[in-house]
């Protein structure tokens, strides 16, 4: 189906294997940036190592997991070209490849269950960008890189 690259920090370690695993079964083929083990690490690192491959487009999209989603997903809209989104729900992973064209997924093992985070990633990995008026959106939102 797909390609994709995921990293967490040690809080995300057991959800990022459990996506690998149960997305692989549907045919999506993960970069696994790491960490491999539960020792402390710092997430902003592991989000360095995703977005310099998703904004360079190989792979398109990413996954990133820490605690909350959060974290990671501040440490990687810094990065030009990205576009990362934190998202509880299904509806909220459709709409943020469909009107915001997001390219990395931002999910919380302490906030969401292996369940839940499984179908999350499954819809991110499956919808696409919808253009058309959105684009003008996104052009703008991609306009305030290095604006200030």
């Amino acid at each position: 189906m797909s390609s994709y690259a995921i990293a967490a920090d040690h809080a995300g370690v057991a959800l990022k294997a459990e996506l690998i695993s149960e997305l692989a079964k549907l045919g999506h083929e993960a970069t696994d940036l790491g960490p491999a083990s539960t020792a402390s690490v710092d997430y902003p690192d592991f989000a360095a190592k995703l977005t310099e491959l998703v904004s360079k487009g190989t792979p398109a999209l990413g996954i990133l997991v820490c605690g909350t989603g959060i974290g990671m997903s501040m440490a990687a809209n810094k990065v030009n070209g990205i576009r990362a989104a934190v998202c509880r729900t299904e509806f909220e992973a459709r709409l943020t490849r469909q009107h915001n064209d997001a390219n990395v997924l931002c999910l919380g093992q302490r906030v969401t269950g292996g369940g839940v985070a499984l179908e999350i990633a499954k819809v991110f990995l499956s919808t696409g960008f919808e253009g058309g008026r959105h684009q003008a959106r996104v052009d703008k939102v991609m306009a305030l890189e290095g604006s200030r």
